[in-house]
């Protein structure tokens, strides 16, 4: 097993154990490293201090800090469909199109995540695909939209921070997101998404408390901006997380003493109206053109052609849908269907993987460590009543996300929290703030426990580095969902002369996960044309229609997957 591999199947034990070495130190020797700690924490208390370059800071610090990764993380191949997915939509906007007619022969081509009627178009909402797209205009390859998303993330999750804490917390919860999440995260090294969720859920949560001091156009502009992007991103994980928010700066306009109505609706209310009106607009029309109607939007469109369990628990199964090809039926009717009798069966358990996956992904036990301490210092007198109104807030947002969380359907993965990592990096804050005038015998155990703490997500990132050096992130992080061999097998099909046709034909226990058939917008114009072994009579309908396309056939689930000249009953070769 590689040292990555058990290293992130493990990883919260690992983080863990070093949680309680931690604890160790701090009750040994809580003065370690005073003086280093001292200087360093001065020079941040100064460049704190100049708030816009502190988010200038620690955005140049993650697309640094990314850069100079790239010679052991290099740049991501697609794993995963929801990626391909992705990309589809990226290739889809960088060519100047919002979604491209269905195709003739579209029963040959259909994919997960991929609608094929009423247009053929990513399932997905469209904020991940513009950065992926910007990528691919501006620099040649999509990662560079992840690159920027990350960077983003980080100076727009600091710039949050500062609404909320003194400079210099703010400015050491930014440096916490770069080394949790902006260098060796998924997030940062594959076509997912997550950061695109973080900077809308950001904007929202950090232009709130400056609106209620200071009711500038700017800040109510920014969180229209941010619910724009969480709409186009985590539409439901997104709405969850805005309601909070939204009944809090409602509350603050109904109650005594706020600032005059009047000017309240030109510095907040129009604002917000200029920026959503014409998003929800953009959005209407977005979904007109994919599916034909401005309020249906095209992950609806898939749902209904193949989701057999509802999105929600609390929600009824409906009838099955007809599927054409047994991949479909393994993967959206027999794990859907899997996983909400399961959830449906035991909603504690369910509920509980789904906390464990949050607290895994985004805390662990580097910055789980001061949450917990700061817990248990404050259990004795604890009232809610006498929370810090930060920490209380803070608190519901998350509570009240994590409820929408548990209710959905589907396991899901950590980007789908996304819009709630400023909110859990403020939490953390909190915390650390409580934990760091803790004094245990006299001693400043508090003090170094926080010290600790950012110390320890400064290793982990190092030896994240060092034990993934080379590997690609997905090879120990999603075992079975690396497409090794449709790299390599894409790579060799290009350099053949001419256009080619590949047909694919798996065997009954196929992965559905592990999927080949994914194409270009274009699909005429493109070089490799994937397409699904529908049988010799059907097939060869295809090849008319592509009559001056080499024709190849693909045994995909051999254990080398072969390639070999296309007729009715060939057998299989390598391709040399």
């Amino acid at each position: 097993m590689h040292p990555a591999q058990f290293y992130e199947q493990h990883r919260i034990g690992i983080e863990l154990s070093l949680a309680v070495v931690v604890t160790f130190v701090a009750l040994r020797f809580p003065d370690a490293g005073g003086k280093w700690f001292h200087a360093v924490e001065e020079q941040l208390r100064r460049c704190a201090g100049r708030r816009r370059w502190s988010v200038l800071l620690v955005g140049a610090a993650a697309l640094a800090l990314r850069l100079a990764a790239l010679p052991i993380r290099p740049i991501p191949s697609p794993a995963g469909v929801d990626e391909q997915s992705y990309l589809f939509g990226a290739d889809t906007f960088a060519s100047g199109r919002l979604t491209n007619p269905t195709h003739p022969m579209w029963t040959h081509f259909e994919t997960f995540h991929i609608n094929q009627q009423p247009t053929y178009c990513s399932k997905f909402p469209p904020a991940q695909a513009v950065f992926l797209a910007a990528g691919e205009v501006i620099a040649g390859h999509p990662f560079w939209g992840v690159w920027l998303s990350d960077g983003l993330m980080c100076a727009a999750i600091c710039w949050m921070l500062q609404g909320w804490f003194a400079p210099e917390w703010a400015l050491l919860g930014g440096l916490l997101v770069v080394m949790r999440l902006g260098v060796f995260n998924y997030w940062a090294n594959s076509y997912f998404g997550g950061a695109v969720a973080a900077i809308g859920g950001a904007l929202v949560l950090g232009a709130l408390p400056r609106i209620k001091q200071r009711q500038r156009f700017r800040d109510a502009a920014l969180m229209g901006a941010g619910v724009a992007i969480l709409a186009n991103s985590r539409p439901y994980e997104g709405l969850i997380f805005s309601l909070p928010i939204a009944v809090a700066l409602l509350v603050w306009m109904c109650r005594s003493g706020r600032p005059p109505m009047r000017g309240l609706g030109a510095r907040v209310l129009l604002p917000l109206l200029l920026v959503l009106v014409p998003a929800g607009c953009a959005m209407g029309y977005y979904f007109w053109r994919t599916t034909g109607s401005p309020f249906l939007m095209p992950y609806q469109v898939d749902s209904q052609a193949y989701d057999a369990a509802p999105y929600f628990l609390f929600q009824s199964l409906g009838p099955e849908p007809v599927y054409r090809f047994q991949v479909f039926r393994d993967l959206d009717r027999d794990w859907e269907l899997q996983q909400y009798h399961a959830a449906r069966s035991f909603p504690v358990r369910a509920a509980l993987l789904k906390f464990k996956l949050v607290y895994g992904f985004f805390l662990g036990g580097a910055l789980g460590l001061p949450v917990l301490f700061a817990f248990v210092i404050s259990l004795h007198r604890f009232r809610w009543k006498t929370i810090e109104p930060t920490l209380r807030f803070l608190a519901i947002v998350c509570a009240v996300m994590m409820a929408g969380f548990v209710v959905e359907t589907f396991p899901g993965f950590p980007h789908y929290m996304a819009p709630i990592t400023g909110a859990l990096i403020g939490l953390v804050l909190c915390a650390m703030q409580k934990l760091w005038p803790w004094r245990w015998q006299a001693r400043p155990v508090g003090r170094f426990g926080v010290r600790a703490s950012v110390l320890a997500c400064f290793g982990l990132m190092l030896l994240h580095g060092v034990i993934g050096a080379g590997t690609p992130q997905r090879d120990f992080q999603y075992p079975g969902w690396w497409p090794r061999n449709r790299v390599r097998m894409t790579a060799a099909i290009e350099k053949l002369p001419g256009d080619q046709l590949v047909i694919v034909r798996y065997t009954p226990d196929h992965d559905p996960a592990y999927d080949w058939v994914f194409n270009k917008p274009d699909i005429d114009q493109a070089k490799i044309v994937w397409a699904r072994d529908m049988g010799a009579a059907k097939n060869e309908e295809l090849i008319k229609y592509f009559k001056d396309r080499q024709v190849w056939l693909l045994q995909a689930d051999d254990a080398a997957p072969k390639l070999s000249p296309y007729t009715p009953h060939a057998e299989p070769a390598h391709l040399n």
